[in-house]
């Protein structure tokens, strides 16, 4: 019976690993025959994995030109604010006055990252730097200035730290990645909390800053001697070693990674807001465990649920949906390459039911996936956009070079997606059967056991 149990078991962990995706339902797919532009800006924080995103979505699909701006989170919000972008991209939840001024914005969340305390120290190869979170808040606090302060050496007692002036490296613009750094800093230091405090742009009491997590991660690489923050993604690029920060429980220094990351986070899904409701407050910074890493973040698209707001042609808001709905599913399979955790799937049900939400033209934005894009349309009407148009502030945008085999590679996704499902059910029909046989034999097994 035991070694029934175990092929049963085995036999349902196939089945788990069969791609929910198979069964799940889906927005359809962008109209091949008109080509769309969506316009986005926001968070730095997220711009390598977004960048990733625009050009794998540009090969399933040419003719939709994703151009995101990485001007900041600050920038971003502003943008939406003024409904000149389509949507946008922040790692801080709007403030109730953000939401007031955007009313019916969606908060979807689209990956896991962290902060790192990155360096340029010429002396000290690798990340071995050990850090607190106090000993780094007085650092950008500018009470700690040599990197061989005893409170920076004690904790590094293996490590020969130099008589040098640290040079600190912080954004110069409205960012999420400061967001989530102060309010760390913020939970550590109750003198930062109340000298300095917490938002997308602070006073910063020393340092010299960057433009984005690009213009910050530039000054560590070129000025030895520099301390500053950046997304992980940015030291990676840029070979910048980073800090083992101490965790929340005063047990360990951590390393940001994809094990620490995930651990910050585990267990955070249930209890997680809808994509409609308020996401101030909501932060997995400093979470306990001892393998934690303690400046790890969500980071969010921002939506208006009435994209009429946004945008006055139905081949674009169609294109939306389906675009973020691939990023928070499909799209997941390329964080881990760029060093972001995959959101898990009771998160990537928050999104989707968010955009299920979506409005244009009073109807659903939202159409099943069982009756291709190009047979039916969400819309055909379209709406004349009354608000007056606000000027644009991101930069020039970068375009994806279009194709003309959009309409072949639709239909051949489509086809692919019913086998697979076909393929799946029958494999599960299949295992059904195994399994009721091997009950069977084993039950009969033992009743002879017994006569």
């Amino acid at each position: 019976m035991t070694k029934a149990v175990a092929i049963t078991t085995s036999l349902l962990m196939i089945i788990l690993m069969i791609p929910g995706s198979a069964f799940a339902a889906s927005p359809v797919e962008p109209d091949p025959n008109a080509d769309v532009q969506i316009d986005a800006a926001g968070a730095s924080f997220p711009f390598p994995l977004i960048d990733l995103w625009r050009v794998e979505y540009g090969k399933l699909y040419p003719n939709v030109q994703l151009n995101y701006q990485s001007i900041g989170s600050g920038g971003g919000v502003k943008n939406h604010i003024s409904e000149t972008i389509v949507f946008a991209a922040s790692d801080a939840p709007l403030k109730p006055k953000e939401m007031e001024a955007a009313p019916n914005t969606l908060h979807i969340p689209e990956a896991i990252g962290a902060v790192t305390i990155a360096y340029n120290l010429p002396e000290v190869s690798e990340s071995e730097l050990k850090l607190t979170g106090e000993v780094i808040a007085d650092i950008f606090l500018g009470k700690i200035t040599k990197f061989n302060d005893p409170a920076i050496q004690n904790l590094n007692p293996g490590v020969s730290l130099p008589d040098e002036n640290i040079v600190v490296a912080h954004r110069s613009d409205g960012a999420g990645t400061t967001f989530v750094f102060v309010s760390y800093l913020a939970k550590v230091s109750q003198e930062w909390d109340e000298k300095v405090g917490v938002g997308k742009s602070v006073e910063w009491p020393a340092g010299i800053g960057g433009k984005g997590n690009e213009g910050v991660a530039n000054v560590i690489k070129t000025t030895p001697y520099s301390i500053g923050y950046i997304e992980l993604a940015y030291a990676f690029q840029n070979d910048i070693p980073y800090a083992a920060v101490e965790n929340a429980d005063g047990t360990n220094f951590v390393l940001p990674s994809m094990e620490s990351i995930a651990a910050a986070s585990a267990g955070a899904a249930p209890t997680l807001p809808q994509a409609h409701e308020s996401w101030y407050g909501i932060s997995i910074i400093n979470a306990p465990g001892d393998n934690s890493y303690p400046i790890s973040t969500f980071t969010y698209l921002l939506v208006y649920e009435n994209l009429n707001n946004v945008t006055n042609d139905p081949d674009t808001a169609q294109s939306l949906v389906h675009m973020i709905h691939w990023m928070i599913t499909d799209g997941q399979k390329f964080n881990e390459s760029l060093h972001y955790v995959p959101i898990a799937p009771e998160v990537q049900k928050i999104g989707i039911d968010g955009l299920k939400r979506i409005q244009f033209n009073g109807e659903s934005a939202w159409v099943e996936s069982d009756t291709p894009s190009h047979v039916q349309s969400i819309v055909t009407e379209q709406p004349t956009v009354t608000k007056e148009s606000v000027p644009q502030t991101y930069e020039q945008p970068i375009v994806v070079q279009q194709t003309n085999n959009q309409s072949l590679s639709s239909e051949m996704e489509l086809l692919s997606f019913y086998i697979t499902a076909l393929i799946a059910l029958i494999a599960i029909a299949v295992i059904l059967v195994i399994i009721l046989i091997i009950v069977n034999m084993s039950l009969v097994a033992s009743i002879k056991k017994k006569i």
